[in-house]
């Protein structure tokens, strides 16, 4: 199994990071971090805490934009692009913490989120794809369970019609069968053909619905390869992650 970045596909991925360094102040996070995302595949990002893959994701949508290195994305370079730039191209985004607009219901979350935006994504097909939430429209956010706010976080996303979605963390702070509730709805997502870059701390959850994957230490890529090897081979994943390996 290979340790450095999985080889490049010969057509050009969705997205590429090669060789990214990004800094908070003049503390170094990423390291030289190369990494691919093709039309419709399902990456996983794993590591533990601390390892750079919120930082990541915050440099491919331009929030934390690298001090080195380059971001391409439907084949433009995008790197360092304001994040409001990357996002008109198809990238959405499910933060860590759902931040949703708290005193506002459900259904007009989703209105700001659509924002007159056209495509096969409308609020009436996430109603169909999530119908828990159809059931909340009415309810503020705010006044949500966190499972519901995860699946309205997607939700938002998914009406912004992209073609690659960055989700960061999903099972964090769940109750295991939220989480697998959370994890059927972005199965589903990929067959719809939506590519996803999934950060998890929870390896195996991960892989599960994952068709590569990619781990993170101290800022640097140290593993890359197909995520059903990796999941098979739970005594690579304790090298590679410590005891991260929950069901």
């Amino acid at each position: 199994m290979s340790d450095g970045p999985a080889a490049v596909p010969s057509a050009e991925p969705l997205l590429a990071l090669d060789g990214v360094c990004t800094n908070y102040g003049k503390i170094r996070i990423l390291r030289d971090v190369s990494l691919t995302v093709g039309e419709g595949e399902v990456v996983a990002l794993l590591g533990l805490n601390g390892a750079g893959k919120t930082t990541t994701m915050r440099s491919i949508l331009g929030l934390t934009p690298p001090r080195a290195g380059t971001v391409r994305y439907a084949g433009q370079n995008v790197t360092g692009w304001p994040a409001y730039k990357i996002a008109r191209l198809g990238v959405g985004y499910v933060p860590e913490g759902r931040r949703m607009f708290k005193d506002l219901s459900t259904l007009e979350n989703l209105q700001l989120a659509e924002n007159g935006r056209s495509g096969a994504w409308t609020i009436q097909r996430v109603f169909e794809h999530l119908p828990k939430l159809s059931e909340l429209r009415a309810r503020k956010s705010g006044r949500l369970s966190g499972g519901e706010q995860e699946m309205l976080s997607i939700g938002r996303a998914l009406v912004a019609n992209p073609r690659l979605l960055l989700v960061d963390e999903p099972s964090q702070g769940l109750a295991p069968l939220v989480v697998e509730e959370v994890y059927r709805i972005l199965a589903e997502l990929k067959k719809t053909g939506v590519a996803i870059l999934l950060v998890e701390q929870n390896a195996l959850l991960a892989l599960r619905i994952a068709d590569r994957a990619y781990v993170l230490d101290g800022g640097r890529v140290v593993h890359a390869g197909p995520a059903a090897e990796l999941a098979a081979d739970r005594d690579r994943i304790r090298m590679l992650m410590g005891l991260e390996v929950a069901t």
